[in-house]
């Protein structure tokens, strides 16, 4: 089943796959997400979902039962 990835602020939207890591599924779609340690641990790739949640970018994959995912990319110069 394919998803529908809309990374915002930069309005870009990219078809993913179940289970494709969301820090490819950005690159793919030519959005950078920041990383640093790419474990969960540092928080430098936290991204926000649509209903408010945050997430690490490098541990998560696509979920399953999607249709469409938000994901708000936050900027921090320090990173």
């Amino acid at each position: 089943m394919a998803t529908h990835i809309r990374f915002l602020p930069d309005n870009v939207t990219v078809t993913a796959s179940v289970g494709e890591p969301l820090l490819a599924v950005a690159q793919r779609a030519g959005v950078t997400i920041p990383t640093g340690c790419l474990m969960g641990s540092c928080h430098a790739c936290e991204v926000e979902l649509e209903d408010g949640d945050t997430i690490c970018a490098c541990i998560t994959a696509v979920p399953p039962g999607c249709a469409e995912l938000t994901i708000y990319l936050f900027s921090d110069p320090t990173w």
